[in-house]
């Protein structure tokens, strides 16, 4: 199989050739500039020979277009990046939004180092998935944070009302990057998680918003559903119209068997990533063979469920696919 056969088999819940596996990680060096961004993006594919590709944009480009401006200065060394102003100071600042043009700014610089890595991948049947962000996490980074304040202040309207504005900029980017040629979007929820919030707020808040965005990249075959943190809300989430669903399995639950039987769809994660990058040799193999045992090598993609976070450490992320390889093959 190639390596584009190989994931929809997974997507399937067909037995592909082998587990398909990735990994992602940042380039801060180069992603603010689109054709560095899609050169790097390719070379780090071709260097760990991943399944499938999922862009690798700064974790703040949906919101510089608003008028925010970012410190990217800690990524390279382990960090995050931090918003260091914002528009959106007070509730009523939330009045000021309006759709953000995807043919400038932010969105068309992360619109075009995906044209381009398109181009390079297009005869290696590869899959590729575009990031975007879930409104409500893009109003809270917007925001500085601030965003439940405003809500529990009871501006609840005017939040609505920008998080109407944010889905469609969202929407409207998501369905450019599947006609662009992108097999589907990768949907990250960073605020899905009773550590955060209500799940009746989330219903609120969140939810609606996301549907919005997830129905206009209903042509993607591949869409994938991120969430990020422990404590996920699960009962919220499991119906989302999405191909595959990712979560930190291992690091939080529901465990790898309970979500098959609970969500019924093809799973993305089963490594540990703070595991990788701490260099836990035996934590990451017996993760690969627990993920076999458990699996079965059915609906399932071998992925960390984060961000590989930097310094990146090259004989650590070969050891994944060489593990992978090797146990799989005990195992059969």
């Amino acid at each position: 199989m190639n390596k584009k056969e190989r994931i929809r088999a997974a997507v399937m819940g067909e037995k592909p050739d082998c587990l398909p596996y990735s990994f992602w990680s940042h380039l801060p060096d180069v992603d603010l500039d689109p054709v560095l961004l899609a050169n790097g993006t390719y070379q780090f594919y071709k260097t760990y020979d991943v399944d499938f590709i999922k862009t690798m944009n700064n974790g703040m480009y949906a919101i510089e277009d608003y008028g925010c401006k970012i410190d990217f200065s800690d990524i390279a060394k382990g960090g995050v990046a931090k918003v260091v102003s914002t528009p959106v100071q007070c509730a009523a600042d939330w009045e000021q939004l309006s759709v953000c043009p995807i043919d400038q700014g932010s969105l068309v610089r992360e619109l075009t180092s995906l044209k381009l890595l398109l181009e390079k991948v297009q005869q290696e049947n590869v899959p590729v998935l575009f990031t975007v962000f879930s409104p409500l996490t893009i109003a809270d980074k917007l925001s500085g944070n601030r965003l439940f304040t405003h809500i529990a202040e009871g501006h609840g309207e005017v939040v609505h009302k920008a998080l109407r504005v944010i889905a469609e900029t969202t929407a409207n980017l998501a369905q450019q990057a599947i006609r662009l040629g992108a097999d589907g979007i990768f949907f990250a929820s960073q605020l899905s998680t009773y550590d955060v919030m209500h799940p009746n707020d989330y219903l609120e808040y969140g939810k609606p918003y996301d549907l919005a965005v997830l129905e206009a990249a209903d042509a993607g075959w591949f869409n994938t559903l991120h969430v990020h943190g422990n404590n996920i809300m699960l009962e919220v989430l499991r119906d989302y119209p999405v191909s595959v669903f990712n979560w930190h399995a291992w690091e939080t639950l529901p465990a790898l068997n309970e979500a098959r039987a609970l969500i019924g769809r093809c799973l993305m994660g089963g490594l540990k990533r703070m595991d990788i990058t701490n260099k836990k040799w035996n934590e990451v193999q017996h993760q690969i063979f627990q993920c076999i045992q458990m699996l079965g090598g059915r609906n399932h993609i071998l992925t960390p469920g984060c961000v590989i976070r930097h310094p990146l450490d090259n004989e650590m992320l070969a050891f994944v696919k060489r593990t992978k390889d090797y146990v799989e093959a005990r195992c059969k």
